[in-house]
């Protein structure tokens, strides 16, 4: 059993996987185990689950590896596309991937190519064919929104990832090298252990507040995890955490707590405010990502991860939100006082993602707090209309 090995097939020979003969598929489940899927027969295929050391001795797992990872950096002018290129994580993206000489990406607005639309998508595939694949649209929204449009967070995000996963299955040819899916940290369980493993996913209930925008990107996970093993198309998922930088909303109703700082200390400081209050004790703890290091995060996994289990992708580094808020204040330059009104909650006490398995890759993050805070404020005053 090794020259005979396909790279995957299915329980169903009327939809066999897309693959070339003679080649191995391994879907890594643990530190330990391994699973490669073997060449049909009538009517089902085999599921083998073996140590690492076991399929070495088949051979070809070097060689095979050689031409999935490290595959998406050889070759520039491969096209990519894009999807939600316009929004904060989507933008890094596509400032990362011309910073390093990609000369084909693939890019739609909203009015381009509606991503609900099955149709449309399908379409778009087979004219345009794209190699790579990354998810960077979704629907996002603050608390209030959730809570408001609950059928809309599930509906429209469950379409825009369904839509463009299945249609990257069925481009003709198997023209789709490589997608990936991007989530959040919103995934994990609301008591969830610190910081929080790949493995906390689907272990407690969620965050009432935001359950259906994490309903759909678990889903997303698992529709990724699905099509890898029944039909072998590489997908892979990225959960990052709370991100910051360029292109972030600052809505004053609906922004995150980074955002929602500098925009208040901003108008504290060209209104002349003598203070500024904010809520709680400030004890909480929290991890921020740079968006271009999740750009940075994004291109390593696509050039060095084929994977069953989804990545977290976070900087490993905490701040209490007092600590964040000094910050933030001394960045922006007002000069007046910062109060806290500990009589308003503070959230959850501790929040951060377990990265060492990205870590444990060679990945880690680079900008560090301050100058990313201070690139953001720059790109805000530069182009946020309400200053």
């Amino acid at each position: 059993m090794n020259s005979d090995l396909t790279i995957g097939s299915s329980d169903n020979t009327s939809s066999p996987a897309r693959c070339k003969p003679n080649r191995i598929r391994i879907f890594k489940l643990g530190p330990i185990h391994l699973v490669c899927i073997a060449p049909p027969r009538q009517g089902s295929g085999d599921l083998l689950r073996l140590p690492f050391s076991r399929i070495s001795e088949m051979g070809a797992v070097e060689s095979e590896a050689t031409e999935v990872i490290g595959s998406f950096l050889s070759d520039t002018a491969v096209k990519v596309f894009i999807a939600g290129h316009r929004g904060l994580v989507g933008s890094a993206i596509h400032r990362k991937l011309l910073a390093l000489g990609f000369t084909n990406l693939l890019l739609r607005t909203h009015s381009e190519l509606d991503l609900t639309r099955q149709a449309d998508v399908e379409a778009f595939f087979a004219a345009e064919r794209p190699r790579y694949v990354i998810v960077a649209a979704a629907k996002v929204g603050g608390i209030h929104a959730n809570s408001t449009y609950p059928a809309d967070f599930i509906s429209v995000n469950l379409q825009i990832q369904t839509n463009i996963i299945d249609a990257a299955l069925r481009c003709a040819g198997g023209a789709v090298r490589k997608l990936l899916f991007l989530g959040s940290s919103c995934i994990y369980p609301k008591l969830a252990p610190q910081p929080i493993p790949e493995s906390a996913l689907l272990s407690g209930p969620l965050e009432p507040t935001n359950e259906w925008y994490a309903v759909a990107k678990i889903s997303g996970i698992k529709m990724c995890q699905a099509y890898r093993i029944q039909h072998g198309l590489d997908a892979i998922s990225a959960m990052p955490t709370n991100l910051y930088g360029p292109h972030d909303n600052f809505h004053p109703e609906n922004s995150h707590v980074l955002p929602a700082l500098i925009r208040r200390f901003h108008k504290a400081k060209i209104s002349g405010a003598k203070e500024v209050v904010v809520w709680g004790t400030g004890s909480p703890l929290r991890e921020f990502l740079h968006v271009d290091d999740l750009a940075d995060a994004v291109v390593f996994l696509m050039d060095r991860y084929s994977g069953l289990e989804h990545v977290n992708v976070g900087s490993g580094k905490e701040v209490t939100i007092k600590g964040l808020a000094e910050m933030v204040k001394e960045v922006v330059g007002f000069e007046g006082d910062l109060v806290w009104d500990s009589t308003k909650p503070d959230g959850t006490p501790r929040k951060l993602m377990d990265s060492s398995k990205l870590a444990g890759m060679g990945w880690e993050a680079k900008i560090p707090l301050r100058q990313g805070l201070a690139d953001t404020y720059k790109w805000y005053v530069d182009n946020v209309i309400d200053h």
